[in-house]
């Protein structure tokens, strides 16, 4: 009863927060502002690095390079954006690119453009065409407020979306639901099936965003490939993963090519 409650009462906040993103043109839930999300994320982002073995860029070409590319893919973002005269979508990023020596084939986009890759995930991506991919995929989460909906409907499940005035920082719940959406290696698993369209328009524009910063769209399918690989014969069904079926991503990449190759102009280094 109780809950059913929370839910009912929070239907009216939930209608009034749906908006239509800028970058995907798709109806989201977005409970929260974008500036405090990235307040937020200064926080946990610095707290991270304080804890993690942080690669110097002036001691290795890797991290060097993940800064080169994550930062071209930034200027990318910013001129895609301006053109279309929706340069307020940045509003208060301060790009970040870092790479932490860590096992793990991975990396993530908090919001504000503060950025983690792995050098676990350098041996599978081989190349910086590759990395590009990567990034451009996990930056298009950060701008098209992927999180924002997931924390949206994590607050709606728990009665939160009824609260009238903003929630800040200090509220305990929504600071549990920020770390289950932008930790490391973190899902919730009540949205699952939001998360995987979320991955497909990841996907889509994080490869035109490689695209227009000089990289070889095409990088994607071999990459995606070689990750199916690493990932053996022990990954759950789809419909219980937050990411795609490999064999369903690798299809829509080949599916979003033709469009990404016509922002295609090759990086001069």
């Amino acid at each position: 009863m109780k809950k059913s409650f929370f839910l009912l009462i929070a239907l009216p906040a939930v209608f009034i927060a749906c908006t239509t993103n800028a970058v995907t043109g798709r109806k989201q839930l977005s409970l929260l502002p974008e500036s405090q999300l990235q307040e937020m994320a200064i926080t946990e982002y610095k707290s991270f690095l304080s804890q993690s073995k942080v690669v110097s860029t002036s001691a290795s070409k890797d991290a060097e390079m993940v800064r080169r590319v994550g930062s071209r893919i930034a200027n990318a973002i910013t001129e895609y954006y301006t053109k279309q005269g929706k340069g307020d979508i940045l509003n208060g990023y301060k790009w970040e690119f870092n790479l932490v020596d860590n096992k793990d084939v991975n990396a993530w986009c908090m919001p504000g453009g503060k950025v983690v890759v792995y050098t676990g995930l350098l041996p599978v991506a081989q190349n910086e065409a590759a990395l590009a991919i990567v990034l451009g995929h996990e930056i298009t989460h950060a701008v098209a407020t992927h999180g924002n909906e997931r924390m949206s409907q994590g607050m709606v499940t728990q009665g939160l979306g009824a609260v009238g005035d903003v929630l800040t920082s200090g509220n305990s719940k929504v600071n549990s639901i920020f770390n289950g959406v932008y930790g490391p290696g973190s899902q919730l698993g009540f949205t699952l099936p939001n998360s995987r369209k979320q991955e497909y328009e990841a996907d889509h524009f994080g490869l035109i965003f490689a695209a227009m910063a000089g990289y070889n769209p095409r990088e994607a399918i071999p990459f995606w490939q070689r990750m199916s690989a690493a990932g053996g014969g022990n990954k759950p069904p789809e419909f219980l993963a937050t990411h795609p079926a490999d064999e369903n991503r690798i299809a829509r990449l080949q599916g979003y090519m033709d469009e990404a190759l016509k922002y295609y102009k090759p990086v001069t280094k």
